[in-house]
Parts: C-alpha cells; structure tokens; sequence
C-alpha cells in the first residue's frame, strides 16, 4: 500500500513538473533600433551660449535572449550596440548659430528585464518590460568649435583666451567678443574623460507578432534614463573648481527610441494559430 502511495505521488510530481516545463519558452533574436538621444545637463541648459538640437541615432544591432516561464511572465537579456549622444548649437548675442558642441558616444548596452505579457492564444500579444541596464563605453568624443563672434557667458564662467571687449552684467554674466575656434576635442573616452560603464534604467511597450510558428516579430517603443553621471570624477571635480569654461550640472544620458525585433521561440507558451493553418 505505501509502495502504491509513492507511486502515486511520484508520478503526480513528475505530471505537474511536466505542465510547468511545457509552459516554459526560450527565444533567441536579433534587433534594430532608431532612436532619439538626449544628454541632459543643467550647465549647458543653463547657458546662454548653448541651444539643444533634436538628435537622432541607430543602435544598428542588438541581440536577444530570453525565457518565458509563463504566458504573462518571462526574463529577456540583450546586448545592444547603441550610438547616442547631442549635438548643441553654439548661439552669438543675436540668437544667431555660429558654431556647435557635438558629444558622440557609443555603448554596449546590457538590459536585463523583466517582461510582463497579457497571454492569450492571440497572434499579436501586447508586452511591458523593465529591469536595469549596464551600458558599456566603447567610443566618446566631445568636439567644440565657433567662428569669431560675441558671445554671453553666464555668471563664474571662464571666457577663452583672446576675449575682448568683455562686458560685465548686474546678473553676474559676461558679454565677450572671442575668437574663432577651430574644431577641438575637450574631451573624450582616451582622455578618460568618461565612465567606462553606467548604470541606467530601461523600459518599454510593445507588441509580439507572430510571423510562423515559431517565429514572432516584436515592436517597442522603449526609453532608457541613466542614473549616473557619463563623466569621471575627475573632470566633475575640474568643472567644479572652475578649471573649464563649463557651468557644472549633472548629465543624464537619455534614450527614446523604436525597436524592432525577429525571434525564433523553443518551444511554445500558446496555441499558434495563423490564416490558412490548423
């Protein structure tokens, strides 16, 4: 009788470790993605020599790993080569664009997310996704150049060398006339100027759209914030003191973007069911 029961629960274990396997999927796919990038900075956006520029980049290619452990529930780990950065307009006393500030940068980007699925049997599956993400400094080049002209600086700024006719304001802020730069690189990823990793937040919404039977297209719209300064600490310490013409303020690397994706699935948390097949 004992010999029976064990029986009995064993293969009531082994039935139930069967239905959860069989929920489980693993997918594995590639990625493009065209995005608006975004590096925010009080200093610059405080000053009045500077205008942001809306700034787009591809992050050309991702790929995707993934488990879904359920219909509604599933981890996905990317690897994303992504190209971000701003391009800011330098401005004269007269609004008029006499030069920029271009920070270009490239990462390896390493989201971990989490993947909440509204399920279904249905053949497009709405998604929502979270998780950090570990972004990777591959390349960074912050390049600045102007043609001669007068120039606004704000309060405890350091003017260039071979300002003229400078202009001091009750606000604290100077009017100079400055010479023209040509291209010049203040700082970049071989100058250490930058962190070689941050750590970011990511998020996005999409859709899952199934193209055979184990392959489905996903969309997303997908945002990504950092939450540590790109710069090393050295330079904030050179900024702070007043050792560079900048206004110190914290940069937030800011990723807005559309994201598409093909995946082949092992596996199958639903019924497939597309036109013309059974």
């Amino acid at each position: 009788m004992r010999k029976l029961k064990l029986l009995l629960i064993v293969g009531l274990f082994i039935t139930q470790f069967d239905v959860s396997f069989a929920q489980i999927a693993v997918h594995v796919g590639a990625t493009t993605a065209y995005n608006a990038t975004f590096v925010l900075d009080k200093g610059l956006s405080e000053d009045p020599r500077y205008s942001s520029t809306m700034t787009y980049n591809w992050a050309p290619i991702g790929f995707n790993f993934g488990v879904d452990f359920s219909r509604k529930f599933g981890l996905s780990l990317e690897s994303i080569l992504s190209h971000q950065g701003q391009i800011y307009e330098i401005v004269d006393v007269a609004e008029k664009v006499v030069g920029q500030r271009t920070i270009d940068l490239s990462y390896v980007n390493l989201p971990l997310l989490m993947r909440f699925m509204s399920g279904g049997n249905g053949a497009t599956r709405a998604n929502f996704n979270l998780g950090p993400q570990l972004s990777l400094l591959t390349d960074a080049s912050e390049v600045m150049q102007y043609s001669a002209s007068t120039q606004t600086f704000p309060p405890g700024s350091e003017l260039p060398p071979g300002a003229t006719n400078i202009q001091n304001h009750p606000d604290g802020s100077v009017t100079a006339d400055v010479p023209a730069q040509s291209p010049e690189e203040i700082m970049s990823k071989e100058m250490n100027s930058f962190k070689n990793a941050e750590f970011q937040i990511a998020g996005a919404f999409g859709l899952d759209i199934d193209l055979a039977k184990h392959l489905y297209l996903s969309t997303q719209i997908r945002a990504t914030y950092s939450l540590t300064d790109m710069r090393n600490g050295d330079v904030i310490e050179a900024i702070k003191e007043g050792n560079t013409s900048d206004i110190f303020g914290q940069r937030a690397n800011v990723v807005v973007g559309v994201q598409l994706g093909v995946h082949y699935v092992f596996g199958s948390t639903r019924s497939f069911k597309y036109k013309g097949g059974k």
